[in-house]
């Protein structure tokens, strides 16, 4: 799967930068039965459904004429999204400060899910501090880390 997102990636990004936004990621699952590709993008200021729609307008045509999957899928373009996945080390870095929420694959002190603010990311391992406690969690442990809004 690695090798369709990242030459995606490739055909997407230069698409997505003359339309005055960046590429976020691009994931290909399976759900349900049906193959998605997703190109997930930012825009300083806040990204609109019209930014999306030029994006997709413009790389629809030519995936179809690089055709770097083989099989059919649904392709969506959509914003990368106030409550967005970390997972590059320069994701971690741009929001060193923010509020995350780090989702375990086990519980550590009863719970699976832990809130509070990204204080420090060294090869995986992610350190948050909530209240006046800071909580390190070692890189298997990690499900996952996205950023958190609070209402």
């Amino acid at each position: 799967m690695s090798k369709i997102t990242d030459r995606v990636s490739a055909l997407a990004k230069p698409i997505v930068e003359e339309e005055g936004c960046s590429l976020w990621d691009v994931e290909y699952v399976r759900e349900a039965g049906t193959w998605y590709l997703r190109v997930f993008v930012d825009k300083e200021g806040g990204l609109g459904i019209d930014d999306c729609e030029r994006i997709s307008r413009r790389l629809d045509p030519l995936l179809d004429e690089e055709d770097p999957i083989p099989d059919s899928y649904v392709f969506e373009v959509g914003s990368a999204g106030a409550e967005r996945e970390l997972k590059r080390p320069q994701d971690f870095a741009q929001f060193m400060g923010s509020e995350v929420e780090v989702r375990l694959y086990q519980p550590k002190n009863g719970s699976k899910s832990f809130v509070g603010t990204l204080k420090a990311y060294e090869d995986g391992d992610v350190t948050i501090e909530n209240g006046s406690a800071e909580m390190r969690f070692e890189k298997g442990m990690i499900a996952l880390v996205r950023l958190h809004v609070s209402i």
